[in-house]
C-alpha cells in the first residue's frame, strides 16, 4: 500500500490530511491522485460509492489552483444539495493550511442573493448541482469559460436524476482545454457518451469491476409472503437493537406508509421524500446524521447525496427494477472499510431478480430467515442485560437517596425473584406482542403443477370470521391497507391476530380474521375516522351449508362471494334502500367526504367529466 506521501501531494497537503486523521489512500485516491497532478489527461473513474472519491480529485485540485487568479479554475458538480454541501466541507477541510484558497457552493433550494454575493468575492472553486449552476451561468454571474478542471462527481446518480440535458448544457459552456474529471459507481450507456463525446482519450481507472458491489458488504435476503413484508421489516429491525439503517421503499407514498407505521409502533424512524420541504429534508438529514433517529425510510431520488459512514443496514423494502439502483443503495453500507449489510424483503416473483443482480455485480446473496418470536425476544433481553450491566452508578447521585427504600421493600426477595420481576415487567409487551406470532417464512421452492398457491385461511375456515369493511377499490384500497388497518387499531391485543382471504370489491371488502378476535376487531375499527371517511365494520356470517364461499343475501337469493350483494347481514338489502339520487348508501354516513363521488361514479360508467 502506497503511503499520500508517494502520491506526490505537498507539504501543506500533507498536513491537512494528518489532521483529518487519514492515514493511507485508499485504492481510487492513490490511482487517480497522481494522473490528476502530473499528467494532466482527462480520467473516467469508476468506483463504488464510499470509497474515497471526493480525496481523490479534490486533494489534487486544491493543491493546484491558483490563488492569485480571480475567476473560477475549478467547477465541480453533484446531483444533490446533501452531496454538493459534504463536497465543498471536504475541500474547505482539504484547504485549511491554505487559507487563500476559497470554495463556493451553489444549490437549490436555498437563497440565491447570498450565492450570488459569494461568487462575486471569487472564489477558485465552485461546486453545484446542475439546475442552480445553469441558472448562474444565465443571470451572467458564474463564468466557467477560462475554468482549468471540471468534475462529474456520481455521474450516473445525475443521469438518473435527469440531468442528461443540464450536463450536455454545462459541458458546451467550459473551454476545450480544461482537465475533465469523471467519478460514477457504474458505467450506463450515457455516461460512456460523455467520455467518448466530451473527453480526449480518458485514462480509465477501474477499482473492482464495473456495476460491482463493496466486497465489505453482505447481500442477504428474507422471502416472505407481499402481505408480510412490513412485520418482516419489523422482525429484521428487532434483531438489531443497535440498528442504524435506510430503508428503501419504491414511492413516496409507500415511504410515508411505512415510516407512519413503524413510528406508531414505538420505532425510532423517519421518512425523506419528495413531499416534504427543504427545511423538513433538512431536519430530518440532520437527525440521522446525529443519530437522533435510527431508522430512515426514504426513496431513491430523496436519499441521494446521503454520505453517512457508519450505516450498518440497507434495507429494499422492495427490489428496485434497475440493478444498478440495487448496486447504488447496497453502496451506502460498508464505506471507509466498515463492515455492513444489504438486505432485501422478497417474495417469490423477484427470485430471478436476486439472480440476475448476483450475476451483474459479481456478488453472492445469502438467504436468511425472518427471526421468531424466541430469537427476538433473547435478543432484545441480552441486549437489555447488557445495558444495565454496563450502567454506571454514581454514589452522589439525584437517585441515591431513594435507594436504600428500595432495598428495604425488596429485602424479602432473592435475587433471582428481583430479577425476574424486573424483566417481567420490562418485556411483558414484547412477549404478549411475540408469543403467537406466525412463521413468516415462506419455501423458494416453485410450486408443482396443479399445486395451489400458498394462502391463508379460505373463507368458511371454523376458526375464521369474515368481516365486511365498507371501503374497496374506488377508494384505491389494496390487501396491505387492510391488513395495516388491522394491525394499527388491534395493536394493544394480547397476541397477533391471524388474518387469512381477503375479497376487496368495488365499494367494499371482506376479510377473515381469527374468530377469537373478531369482536376485538370489529370494535376498534367501526366508527373510526380516517381520512375524512367513516368505517363500518360488521361481521358477514357465510352461509352453514355452503360448500363453494357463497354468502347468502338476506332476501334469500344466493349471490357469488364476487357479487354486489353477496354478503349476510342485508348489506345488498340496504345498498337498494338507501340508494337516493345516484349516491351510495356510504354517502348518508359521510356525506362531506366525497365531494366528486357522482361525478366519479358517472365517469366510470362510460360518461363525460363535467
Amino acid at each position: 500500500m502506497a503511503t499520500f506521501q508517494e502520491t506526490g501531494l505537498d507539504e501543506q497537503m500533507l498536513q491537512a490530511i494528518a489532521e483529518l486523521g487519514f492515514v493511507e489512500p485508499t485504492p481510487v485516491q492513490e490511482k487517480s491522485i497522481p494522473e490528476i497532478l502530473n499528467c494532466g489527461k482527462d480520467i473516467v473513474s469508476l468506483a463504488q460509492t464510499g470509497t474515497g472519491k471526493t480525496g481523490a480529485f479534490g486533494l489534487p485540485i486544491v493543491q493546484m489552483v491558483d490563488p492569485s487568479v480571480t475567476h473560477v479554475q475549478a467547477m465541480i458538480l453533484s446531483p444533490t444539495r446533501e452531496l454538493c454541501l459534504q463536497i465543498a466541507k471536504d475541500l474547505a477541510n482539504f484547504s485549511k493550511f491554505k487559507p487563500q484558497v476559497d470554495v463556493c457552493p451553489v444549490y437549490g433550494g436555498s437563497d440565491i442573493r447570498k450565492q450570488i454575493k459569494q461568487l462575486r468575492s471569487n472564489p477558485q472553486i465552485v461546486v453545484g448541482t446542475p439546475g442552480r449552476v445553469i441558472d448562474l451561468i444565465e443571470r451572467g454571474v458564474l463564468k466557467i469559460d477560462e475554468i482549468r478542471w471540471l468534475v462529474l462527481d456520481e455521474a450516473d446518480e445525475m443521469l438518473d436524476m435527469g440531468f442528461k440535458d443540464d450536463l450536455e448544457t454545462i459541458l458546451n459552456e467550459t473551454p476545450d482545454s480544461r482537465q475533465t474529471l469523471l467519478f460514477s459507481a457504474t458505467m450506463p450507456p450515457f455516461i460512456a457518451k460523455v467520455a467518448s463525446k466530451y473527453m480526449k482519450e480518458p485514462l480509465e481507472i477501474k477499482i473492482g469491476r464495473t456495476n460491482q458491489g463493496a466486497d465489505t458488504v453482505e447481500h442477504h435476503y428474507y422471502l416472505v409472503r407481499p402481505s408480510d413484508r412490513y412485520l418482516a421489516l419489523k422482525r429484521v429491525v428487532d434483531m438489531v437493537p443497535d440498528i442504524y439503517s435506510i430503508v428503501f421503499c419504491r414511492t413516496r407514498e409507500e415511504t410515508k406508509e411505512v415510516a407512519e407505521k413503524l413510528i406508531a409502533d414505538g420505532y425510532n424512524a423517519d421518512s425523506l421524500h419528495g413531499d416534504l420541504s427543504q427545511a423538513q429534508r433538512d431536519m430530518v438529514m440532520q437527525r440521522f446524521k446525529m443519530k437522533h433517529l435510527q431508522i430512515l425510510v426514504a426513496t431513491d431520488v430523496a436519499a441521494r447525496g446521503i454520505d453517512v459512514h457508519e450505516l450498518t443496514h440497507v434495507i429494499n423494502y422492495n427490489l428496485p427494477d434497475d440493478i444498478e439502483v440495487y448496486i447504488h443503495r447496497s453502496g451506502r453500507t460498508g464505506r471507509a472499510g466498515r463492515a455492513g449489510i444489504s438486505a432485501a424483503i422478497v417474495c417469490k416473483k423477484d427470485l430471478p431478480k436476486i439472480k440476475q443482480i448476483e450475476k451483474i455485480s459479481g456478488k453472492k446473496f445469502e438467504r436468511k430467515m425472518v427471526p421468531n418470536a424466541d430469537e427476538i425476544c433473547q435478543i432484545k433481553l441480552q441486549h437489555f442485560v447488557e445495558g444495565i450491566a454496563a450502567q454506571q452508578v454514581e454514589e452522589d447521585t439525584a437517585v441515591s437517596k431513594f435507594i436504600p427504600e428500595a432495598v428495604e421493600k425488596l429485602a424479602e426477595f432473592s435475587k433471582e425473584d428481583i430479577i425476574a420481576k424486573f424483566i417481567s415487567a420490562e418485556f411483558e409487551s414484547v412477549n404478549k406482542y411475540y408469543q403467537a406470532a406466525n412463521d413468516l417464512n415462506i419455501s423458494d421452492e416453485p410450486r408443482q403443477k396443479g399445486e395451489r398457491a400458498e394462502r391463508g385461511p379460505r373463507p368458511g375456515d371454523e376458526n375464521m370470521d369474515r368481516l365486511f369493511i365498507n371501503v374497496g377499490k374506488i377508494d384505491s384500497i389494496r390487501p396491505a391497507d387492510i391488513i395495516g388497518l388491522i394491525n394499527q387499531y388491534t395493536r394493544e391485543l394480547s397476541a397477533k391476530v391471524n388474518i387469512g382471504h381477503i375479497d376487496i370489491m368495488r365499494n367494499f371488502s371482506f376479510v377473515d380474521v381469527d374468530n377469537q378476535f373478531s369482536d376485538d376487531i370489529v370494535n376498534a375499527i367501526n366508527g373510526r375516522v380516517v381520512d375524512g371517511y367513516r368505517l363500518i365494520c360488521e361481521k358477514a356470517e357465510p352461509r352453514k351449508d355452503s360448500d363453494d364461499d357463497e354468502f347468502p343475501r338476506r332476501d334469500g337469493h344466493k349471490g357469488g362471494r364476487g357479487g354486489r350483494a353477496g354478503f349476510g347481514f342485508g348489506g345488498g338489502r340496504r345498498r337498494r334502500e338507501d340508494r337516493r339520487d345516484g349516491r351510495d348508501f356510504r354517502d348518508d354516513y359521510f356525506p362531506s367526504a366525497r365531494p366528486n363521488r357522482a361525478e366519479r361514479r358517472h365517469r366510470d360508467r362510460g360518461g363525460k367529466q363535467k
